[in-house]
């Protein structure tokens, strides 16, 4: 990808060949008539998208294309990183779950009120440390994928074959990178949430391509971030939407992939008797189980849109589409 000159920032294209004018007419005297406009270029589409401004459905399109047509890739690695992330955050989990067992079976009948509280903050600050770390893990294993799944689909808009072995040999330089400005995107936006709901939103959309902007122009972490805001102004609403609307899908397949492993973990506490099996080992399991295939599916779809959305707007604000159609061998010198 480094070696592709169509993913190049503006900054780093000195020599990129400027558009002619457009061609003045032949003067009209009277009687005479300017010539028909030209027919419009054919659409190049190389790879999984069409190499020009794309419709919302192109997008979410294109990324149903790329996961069918790199299923080992996309779903492989998203496979993978869910069992890890979802075995780990369970395994942490568990010696957590005695000290909240104990305050669901709390008598206060036969404990003083200073002693159910004493229990019930205990219980919450270890709800609170193994929620906290399943989701560091969570979030280690999401910037792993995303990351990798954008080097896939770089190839992928270009028609290019790529193999693992390659996909994470470009993209491990920029792991670090990546997870530091997740992090730091991350903060930014919680506290734009704190203090009101509106300015975190905004700020998740103008920081949302820092990722792919970071991972395909090898980029530095403050130089993704001014990338993103630039490409996203001007078009924050429209880049809302799909983002939106991508993620509203991903919810509805997860609900609906999730909806059987929930219903038999709670049909199994139940029918138990035990108001703390909800809280067992063998009902997480099952929860866990299906957070897995969803987030198989679910993760691949959610990260391919965001990249395209990147191409999008770089085709769009920057004109990108000529400099891709280069890298890919459809355009001149």
């Amino acid at each position: 990808m480094s070696e592709t000159p169509g993913w190049s920032s503006p900054d780093q294209q000195p020599n990129q060949p400027q558009q002619p004018p457009p061609g003045q007419p032949h003067s009209q005297q009277p009687g005479y008539y300017a010539p028909p406009p030209p027919p419009a270029p054919p659409t190049i589409k190389p790879g999984v998208i069409p190499l020009r401004p794309l419709a919302v459905g192109e997008i979410i399109d294109g990324a149903i294309t790329t996961m069918r047509k790199y299923p080992k890739l996309l779903i492989g690695a998203a496979a993978i990183v869910a069992v890890i992330t979802q075995v780990l955050g369970l395994l942490v989990q568990l010696p957590f779950l005695d000290d909240i067992a104990a305050v669901a079976t709390l008598d206060p009948n036969t404990v003083s009120q200073e002693q159910a509280l004493d229990q019930a903050m205990s219980a919450f600050a270890s709800a609170l440390t193994g929620a906290g770390i399943s989701g560091l893990l969570l979030l280690i294993g999401t910037v792993f994928l995303s990351g990798f799944i954008t080097v896939v689909v770089g190839h992928a808009v270009l028609g290019q074959p790529v193999t693992a072995k390659q996909a994470w040999d470009e993209f491990k330089p920029r792991l670090l990178p990546l997870l530091g400005a997740t992090l730091l995107a991350a903060l930014v936006i919680a506290v734009g949430l704190v203090l009101c709901i509106l300015p975190g939103i905004y700020a998740a959309v103008l920081f949302s391509l820092v990722g792919s902007a970071l991972v395909l122009e090898r980029c530095g972490v403050g130089t993704a971030f001014g990338r993103s805001r630039a490409l996203v102004n001007g078009a924050w609403w429209r880049t809302f939407g799909i983002l939106l609307l991508a993620n509203v899908i991903s919810y509805i397949i997860s609900g609906i992939i999730s909806l059987p492993f929930g219903l038999a973990s709670g049909l199994s506490a139940g029918l138990s008797g035990d108001p703390t099996a909800a809280l067992s080992a063998g009902s997480l399991a099952l929860s866990a189980v299906g957070a897995i295939i969803a987030s198989t599916i679910t993760l691949p779809f959610t990260s391919a849109v965001n990249v395209l959305v990147y191409v999008d707007r770089r085709m769009r604000a920057e004109g990108m589409d000529i400099e891709l159609q280069r890298a890919a061998g459809h355009g001149g010198s």
